[in-house]
């Protein structure tokens, strides 16, 4: 067979089979969304309840990273990025950005722990390592054990950003692969310290207040509480036609909805 011949057939039957596969109706309309791990789930849910809605519309959701996410949708890969992180200015450039929800991150130690109260100093020095007994913040007289989530998670990059500032966190810290291991972890241990989301929190372990704020669904809408992170959909410019609709439908009292049922806290 003709070598030029041969690839022209190639191109005709994958393009047969992507029109029998999605159909033949001009109505038919493809939403590709990636980034965010963290942002996936609620994500994944909104599309869901959407193509419900819409038959005519297919969502595919991805993970890979707010890094991805923001690297794609810059480049036109994707119609929607995702992020769990606020974007740096550099990053900014050519995008808008919705915030769909917001997620709180508790710091949580053992019920027993006399200390309710820490600042973000000092939970910087306790997490780097400069503070390693708990006498040095009003609770007794013994070591700091930290636990912490893997490298890659979105929990750990979002605390490392909020509370760390580019400093390492310490090295022999006890390093957990899920919010449910490191609550485990806290509950078990008097000493512990850890961090998880707001959404996870339970009464087996005690939330810190920081700075002077409780975190709470009221305190992360109101802004008071700092410890928290946006979940964000981004799109190069300005949106257009079937995105703009589920975007504005993910703001809207069906979307938000979603959101709360996946107890993140709604824009609206």
């Amino acid at each position: 067979m003709n070598l030029k011949y041969g690839v022209g057939l190639l191109v005709i039957l994958i393009i047969i089979i992507a029109v029998f596969t999605w159909g033949t109706g001009s109505n038919h309309v493809k939403i590709e969304i990636a980034g965010s791990t963290s942002v996936q789930p609620v994500a994944e849910k909104l599309a869901a309840k959407y193509m419900e809605e819409h038959p005519n519309v297919r969502i595919d959701v991805m993970g890979g990273g707010s890094g991805l996410g923001i690297r794609s949708v810059s480049q036109g890969i994707i119609d929607i990025g995702t992020s769990s992180k606020e974007l740096k200015s550099d990053e900014k450039q050519g995008l808008n950005n919705y915030t769909i929800g917001k997620e709180g991150i508790v710091v949580a130690v053992n019920l027993n722990n006399p200390v309710n109260n820490l600042t973000k100093s000092q939970l910087k020095d306790i997490f780097s390592g400069n503070i390693t007994n708990w006498k040095e913040v009003g609770g007794p007289d013994a070591k700091i054990n930290l636990v912490v989530r893997e490298d890659g998670s979105g929990t750990r990059s979002a605390f490392e950003d909020l509370v760390m500032n580019k400093t390492k966190v310490k090295s022999d810290a006890i390093v957990q692969t899920s919010t449910e291991s490191i609550k485990v972890a806290v509950k078990q241990d008097p000493y512990a310290i850890g961090y998880i989301s707001l959404a996870h929190m339970t009464p087996d372990v005690k939330a810190l207040v920081i700075d002077g704020v409780t975190p709470s669904i009221a305190t992360i809408q109101d802004g008071s509480y700092k410890l928290q992170r946006p979940f964000l959909f981004l799109t190069k410019g300005e949106p257009e036609g079937p995105v703009k609709e589920f975007i504005d439908w993910c703001l809207g009292p069906e979307g938000q909805e979603i959101v709360t049922d996946e107890k993140i806290v709604p824009v609206s």
